[in-house]
């Protein structure tokens, strides 16, 4: 079975969402861009560990990185979360869908046992 690319992106970003401290990373980055100490600094890991992490953050569309001179400054992609809460939009559209049936199907039978 051949994904599209669209689905492994998706795979991508929900993978960089599902680690604690990469969420904390990205908390931080939301007051603005940071360099990877400063991601590094609240968190009880060394350096590479960090770069790993912002590797998978950056893989998944998350935050994007700029290197001036020796150091790496990252920032939230724009619309970083868009396809994420495009994703879960879709679902919930479809769940409510599904519940507004139900919810006549129970009305329309309660209905006709009504004396």
């Amino acid at each position: 079975m051949n994904r599209s690319r669209d689905a492994q992106q998706l795979d991508r970003l929900f993978h960089a969402l599902a680690d604690d401290s990469r969420r904390r990373m990205i908390d931080r980055l939301s007051e603005g861009p940071a360099s990877v100490s400063e991601l590094a600094r609240p968190l009880a890991m060394a350096l590479p560990s960090v770069v790993k992490h912002l590797a998978v953050l950056e893989s998944g569309g998350i935050v994007l990185s700029q290197k001036d001179g020796r150091v790496r400054t990252y920032r939230l992609a724009p619309d970083a979360l868009a396809r994420a809460e495009a994703w879960v939009g879709e679902r919930k559209a479809r769940w409510n869908a599904h519940f507004d049936a139900l919810e006549r199907y129970l009305l329309d039978t309660a209905d006709e046992d009504m004396p």
